[in-house]
């Protein structure tokens, strides 16, 4: 079976294939500015560099409801059924022991359940998206909320449209804490200053919990450039996203 796995967020999409439970490609594209025919085009040639075989099936987490509404006009095009889109009323197998469960993000359900899936629980899930979230699976594997802060990405546009003397930096560890130059210096405040973040964080977490042993997941295009200079983060899963859309799919096919 091929399963085209889709997440929107908020800056960028990213396409997953799978070959039976097999994560075979993933892409990633801009998530703002296309028509569903735009979509559909690129999907389709995407597609077409790696496999021959048509698709079975379409499953889509999404934070932009503009964006969705153009993917389904895309993947209508390339499967015969409708995508199953996360959403209310969408069998995940995950408690939701928070006061609004509707307001979660479908990125973050699909994490924890792949999180959940993967390593067991108590388990914390920490994505550098567009918005930086670290959330939880407790030891009863509910997901127990988290906490929501501007991407990496996010802060340093932010900063250099707030200023007139700053610019764009690469997003890279620098030599030392104490910035020598001023890139240098955005470099410590951005890079070490968010991998300092998500630790204390992570320590407020495990504190206010009283959690013991616990798996802590770095997901996200930015996972690698934080969790290297982290001290909590144990383990790097680029496609949980994408492996929390199948796990979802497969538990909604017999519906």
């Amino acid at each position: 079976m091929h399963l085209l796995a889709i997440d929107i967020e908020n800056s960028e999409t990213s396409v997953g294939l799978f070959s039976g439970d097999d994560l075979v490609s993933v892409w990633q594209v801009g998530s703002h500015g296309r028509t569903g025919d735009e979509y559909y085009l690129l999907i389709r040639d995407l597609l077409s560099s790696v496999t021959k075989m048509p698709m079975d099936a379409v499953a889509i987490a999404s934070v932009v409801p503009s964006a969705l509404a153009q993917m389904r006009v895309a993947t209508e095009r390339l499967v015969d059924s409708p995508p199953l889109v996360i959403g209310p009323g969408v069998k995940t197998g995950l408690e939701m022991q928070v006061d609004h469960p509707r307001e979660v993000g479908a990125d973050r359900v699909v994490n924890a359940v792949a999180a959940k899936e993967l390593f067991g629980h108590p388990v914390i899930v920490v994505d550098f998206g567009t918005a930086t979230t670290i959330d939880v699976v407790g030891p009863n594997g509910a997901f127990l909320g988290g906490s929501i802060a501007p991407g990496l990405e996010v802060s340093l546009d932010g900063m250099v449209a707030s200023t007139s003397a700053l610019r764009r930096v690469d997003l890279v560890a620098p030599k030392s804490v104490v910035g020598k130059t001023t890139v240098e210096a955005m470099q410590s405040g951005l890079v070490l200053g968010y991998a300092a973040m998500v630790d204390g964080l992570v320590m407020r977490i495990l504190n206010e919990l009283e959690l013991g042993h616990v798996a802590k997941v770095a997901t996200g295009h930015l996972a690698h450039v934080i969790a290297d200079l982290s001290t909590q983060v144990d383990i790097v899963e680029e496609g949980l996203t994408l492996r929390g859309l199948k796990l979802v799919f497969d538990r909604n096919r017999s519906q």
